[in-house]
């Protein structure tokens, strides 16, 4: 077994190119983009389960663990303070429209659903709180 390398094959160094870089952070992005209208829909599925008879609070818990892993995502792909925007603006806009009454009377979120306006409140207080953790983090500093 040799220690030498071959001779044919290039040493690899450094970081990948910028544009593969880029290319990744914006893929990340669109990926982070789809999750949140994603987990939206299904949270505002999960707001009208019930067990016997009674409204149960799953969606809430999906709400607060799916928005914190879509912040935490968002910003290691993305690799920006502002990437928590990415999730939280589609979801937002996703529940904003599901509380608005249709032409022909349709609702997805009412007012007398406990569970739904806890989901929202829950849901639009991780986004801050995990939007506030990233401002108040301090930059990495570069050791060397």
């Amino acid at each position: 077994m040799s220690v030498v390398q071959d001779e044919d094959t290039p040493p690899r160094a450094g970081p990948p190119p910028r544009v593969l870089d880029l290319g990744l952070r914006v893929a990340g992005g669109v990926v982070v983009v789809v999750a949140g209208v994603l987990t939206g829909v299904l949270e505002l599925l999960l707001a009208t389960v019930r067990v016997g008879g009674q409204l149960v609070g799953v969606s809430v818990l999906l709400a607060v663990g799916a928005n914190i892993v879509l912040s935490w995502f968002a910003h290691e792909t993305v690799g920006r303070r502002w990437a928590v925007a990415l999730p939280a603006v589609p979801w937002f806009a996703l529940m904003a429209v599901a509380a608005v009454r249709t032409s022909e009377g349709d609702l997805l979120l009412a007012g007398d659903n406990w569970v739904g306006l806890a989901m929202i409140v829950a849901g639009a207080m991780t986004f801050a709180v995990m939007g506030f953790r990233q401002i108040l983090t301090p930059p990495p500093t570069l050791l060397g």
